[in-house]
């Protein structure tokens, strides 16, 4: 060796530098995997929101749409209009019942398939408000107590 060069030396086997070789690639992989796992998660989140929301949507027209057949104002019978109503938003009723004292009221429970593994449930209830139910009164009933 000449004067004045400088000779880098080899770390030994087994130094500390040469064990930790490579170490903030296998740390940067995998904070780079918790990263995807991370947004995968908040894409299915939003993607069963948006299922959900779909699903809700779906029971409450098809339930708007029953409950007019049922009271006359449109012809049919209301859980095949239903049934109709739900499988152009992409939906399968599950159960329809139609209810009510003058037969007038209608409750649809629709299921809605997403891009998940499970589906998106919606369920609406369509017609006039209970008989106990009066305009500008509330739907409990009051208890009035002697505070004396």
């Amino acid at each position: 060796m000449k004067r004045g060069e400088y000779r880098e030396e080899e770390p030994l086997a087994g130094s500390p530098t040469e064990r930790e070789r490579g170490s903030g690639t296998v740390l940067a992989a995998g904070l780079a995997l918790a990263v995807i796992l991370l947004l995968a998660g908040v894409l299915g989140l939003g993607q069963a929101s948006t299922a959900a929301a779909q699903a809700a949507t779906a029971a409450d027209l098809a339930a708007l749409a029953a409950a007019d057949a049922a009271r006359g104002l449109s012809a049919g019978d209301p859980c095949s209009i239903a049934a109709d109503i739900a499988q152009r938003y992409g939906a399968q009723i599950s159960r329809c019942q139609v209810q009510g004292h003058n037969l007038d009221t209608v409750q649809v429970e629709l299921t809605i398939l997403s891009g998940l593994p499970w589906k998106a449930y919606g369920k609406a209830r369509a017609g006039p408000p209970p008989d106990d139910v009066l305009p500008g009164r509330s739907a409990r009933k009051a208890v009035v107590t002697d505070v004396n």
